[in-house]
């Protein structure tokens, strides 16, 4: 067997595995409305939408940092997608930009929202994953 063949086996076994929906999305800054004196969400731009594997990475090692006036707690997770995953051209998946948990089999995930902390690429890799962090 060859190796192009062993990664296109691999890739659809992890595409398999896939089992949770994600909106992946690059948000503007936030502004402040001083007429209703609310604070208004900064657009998204979505870059992806649709199957992935979110998997909770060191969960007993979070680590404890100060945010404002409160602290919070930091937890890793990976995030898999389908290693074919376009991106709009010219698009790169940067640090800051954010992945919500739409759907998944683990009820208590759907809501989430992770922090982009990096990205792995790779051509010989079976699915693309992105390293975040839940920031709540």
């Amino acid at each position: 067997m060859n190796l192009d063949a062993i990664l296109t086996a691999g890739r659809a076994m992890a595409e398999e595995r896939m089992r949770d929906t994600v909106h992946l999305y690059a948000q503007a800054d936030d502004t402040f409305d001083r007429t209703t004196g609310t604070t208004v969400p900064g657009a998204k731009t979505t870059l992806y939408q649709g199957k992935a594997r979110v998997k909770s990475v060191a969960q007993a090692s979070g680590e404890d940092v100060q945010a404002a006036d409160r602290e919070v707690r930091l937890l890793e997770y990976t995030v898999s997608l389908p290693w074919s995953t376009p991106l709009p051209s010219g698009v790169r998946v940067l640090p800051g930009m954010r992945v919500e948990v739409l759907d998944s089999l683990d009820a208590r995930m759907v809501g989430l929202i992770l922090w982009v902390t990096g990205v792995q690429f790779g051509d010989q890799a079976t699915a693309w994953r992105i390293k975040t962090e839940d920031r709540s």
